[in-house]
């Protein structure tokens, strides 16, 4: 039975400001992409927006802010071309398992948009993997267009060019006009948006910057000491969802580190493991399994450092 809350949606305004740094984007898939890439993340609102009422309806309780983001985070993470269907199961498996399961915003152990993609990524691998469109660059772009031509489909993305030796071009990997998923193409828009939200307190910075470090040291390392199938760092930034990742998923604070040691631990580890399984698993891609992986891991993190930051401290003699 359905208890009308006071409220039908909770305004969260650190989560409407990752909601805005999305926006652009959303409008750069579109431009890349065409109008189906609007229509899937409209599609994957309304699913997400309707699952998670679901739930809180029932409760007496509004639908918050932060589904927004969760939708949003997870239509991006996906390829062009993926069916509408396939989305749908997606962010309700996301919203409903990876966040109401545990109570709702404020208490899911896992990224939402990760679980949902994890699900997608395991149940539909060719979909998530093997099919994805060269953008179309130049001019009125997608705006003028409902998809990208039949012709444009390729299996390769700018990792797997890596991974064969192929040399890719830094500015089109900055700009966004090589294939991949609807919000990893534009590394330009995913760093002002990045830099949006941190600016304004919405992401914690040693969230991201630890992570930035964890990938790019141990890429160059690897790659400096002759692992082929590891990129030079600055590829391994610019390439993939590494940045995206970064910028919109580690730092998530709900299911990340806490503590402030916590912190740079938990993004350190995000950024080394991507790398690991981006350079020696069959994932091409490695921040959503690196992801899930810490986020496990985020109790016991930060109960450790408490208990080590609570061990230094001097204890008092009370002289009676």
């Amino acid at each position: 039975m359905f208890r009308r809350p006071e409220k039908m949606f909770l305004v969260q305004k650190p989560m409407l400001r990752v909601f805005y740094a999305l926006i652009p984007l959303v409008l750069a898939s579109l431009y890349l992409f065409g109008w189906r890439s609007f229509a899937l993340v409209l599609v994957v609102l309304a699913f997400g927006l309707f699952t998670e009422a679901i739930f809180t309806l029932r409760q007496g309780k509004p639908v918050t802010s932060a589904v927004l983001v969760t939708c949003l985070i997870f239509s991006l993470s996906l390829p062009p071309r993926l069916p509408f269907w396939m989305a749908i199961v997606g962010i309700v498996v996301g919203v409903a398992v990876g966040k109401m399961a545990f109570g709702g915003f404020g208490q899911n152990a896992f990224n939402p948009a990760m679980v949902g993609r994890c699900f997608l990524y395991i149940t539909f691998p060719i979909q998530m993997t093997n099919i994805w469109v060269d953008p179309m660059w130049g001019g009125l772009g997608g705006f003028v267009s409902w998809t990208v031509p039949a012709d444009a489909i390729t299996q390769a993305t700018p990792l797997m060019a890596l991974r064969e030796g192929m040399a890719l071009s830094l500015q089109k990997l900055f700009l966004g006009n090589t294939p991949g998923s609807l919000g990893e193409m534009s590394a330009l828009l995913i760093l002002l948006g990045g830099a949006y939200i941190i600016y304004k307190k919405a992401a914690p910075w040693r969230l991201a910057l630890s992570c930035l470090l964890g990938g790019m040291l141990l890429s160059g390392i690897l790659n400096g000491i002759g692992f082929a199938n590891v990129p030079a760092p600055i590829y391994t930034l610019l390439s993939g969802s590494f940045l995206f990742g970064t910028a919109f998923v580690v730092t998530e604070p709900v299911s990340g580190a806490k503590t402030k040691a916590g912190q740079w631990i938990y993004g350190f580890m995000i950024g080394g493991l991507t790398i690991v399984l981006r350079g020696f698993s069959n994932f091409s891609e490695g921040i959503m399994f690196a992801v899930l992986i810490m986020n496990g891991f985020v109790p016991i993190l930060d109960q450790t450092v408490r208990q080590i930051q609570s061990s230094r401290k001097p204890t008092k003699e009370v002289n009676q």
